[in-house]
């Protein structure tokens, strides 16, 4: 039997099997379109209006498909990581509840509001941290990969908080590409057909050519639109499948802010950065707004003193923690904080006033 590091090489060479295929056929197209049909087949001054936008949309293509690929994953912060005096305390416990109580205490002052089905600290016993929230363990890649979305073959790369944006455009052109390829290969594969051109060696390059760009048109087609579609409800792929645990249970759209906040939170706020393939998502990758109540400071300080017993059961929920400045950001322009009620009412009945985020839905 092969040594463990042989077979893990091996393993590394045939994953890029995949970003290799694509590569020699984007780079066929090329020669298919530009010389075969371009320069041997289109004698019209059409060609260079063709040229140039075949060019431009190639160019994008290839931009965003490269940046997809060679930007690395986000992994958490040193600050999820365990102290070394928290770490051997949890490896020599081999009590799951009080191993629960020794990660509730580290991640006490962590920016994290979602806990596993049964109400446990997200932990990750291969990278040795706490999860952040959204964040998941890529077994191909071996490490927690921020705001996970899946690990893609094709791109021999996890999608997730540091290259989604670029996944997205990758879709995109790659759509634009195939479809001006098809739509301006198509008078002259029909003129091939039947007969109409003379049989030459651009034929083959031609008539192959439609063929594929119209097939991965289609497929390519129904994987942007469901991106489209986790984007405007702010999921990822693995959440759609599980939904993530809150203090009030699943949510599968805990992390939606409505449709404009959604999809600024991928692209950012500058709307001319949109469509170019480079980094401008919102956040750290660590803390996401979410539509959770944002109870007063004072009120958190007040039942956490009078509710301390809690703090080891197995379903403790996490405490509200005031909103990061990334998460601000998303919340400033269209919320809307609304006291919890009129202050006779607070009076009556004795309750602290609170306030609400009011986000659009």
């Amino acid at each position: 039997m092969a040594p463990s590091h042989v077979l893990k090489c091996c393993q590394k060479v045939l994953a890029w099997v995949p970003v290799a295929f694509i590569a020699l056929v984007v780079a066929w197209s090329y020669y298919a379109y530009v010389v075969e049909l371009c320069v041997f087949t289109i004698s019209t001054a059409e060609k260079a209006v063709y040229l140039v936008i075949f060019h431009l949309s190639f160019f994008m293509f290839v931009w965003s498909y490269w940046k997809t690929i060679f930007t690395p994953p986000a992994s958490p912060s040193k600050e999820f990581c365990l102290s070394k005096a928290d770490k051997e305390q949890y490896e020599k416990e081999e009590r799951p509840e009080y191993q629960q109580e020794i990660l509730r205490r580290a991640a006490k002052d962590l920016p994290i509001y979602t806990t596993t089905a049964s109400r446990a600290i997200r932990y990750c016993d291969r990278c040795q941290l706490i999860k952040p929230d959204r964040c998941h363990h890529c077994s191909a890649c071996d490490i927690c990969v921020l705001k996970m979305d899946h690990h893609c073959p094709w791109v021999n790369n996890c999608v997730g908080f540091s290259n989604y944006k670029f996944f997205l455009l990758f879709l995109m052109y790659s759509l634009l590409y195939c479809l001006f390829v098809a739509a301006t290969v198509l008078q002259y594969f029909i003129k091939f057909w039947t007969n109409e051109l003379p049989d030459t060696h651009a034929k083959f390059h031609v008539l192959f050519l439609f063929f594929v760009a119209a097939m991965f048109f289609i497929s390519i087609l129904s994987l942007f639109s469901y991106h489209c579609w986790l984007v405007g409800k702010n999921r990822s792929t693995i959440e759609t499948f599980r939904a993530p645990t809150f203090r009030n249970g699943p949510d599968k759209n805990g992390f939606s802010l409505g449709c404009s906040k959604n999809l600024r939170e991928v692209f950012g706020d500058e709307k001319k950065y949109w469509l170019i393939p480079i980094f401008t998502s919102l956040g750290d990758g660590c803390n996401f707004p979410t539509r959770l109540v944002i109870m007063d400071p004072e009120q958190l300080a007040v039942s956490s003193q009078n509710e301390p017993a809690k703090s080891s059961g197995p379903n403790q929920s996490f405490p509200t923690r005031p909103l990061s400045e990334s998460q601000n950001r998303l919340l400033t322009s269209d919320s809307q904080w609304v006291e919890s009620g009129p202050e006779e009412e607070n009076v009556k009945s004795g309750a602290k006033k609170h306030i609400i985020v009011s986000l659009e839905s």
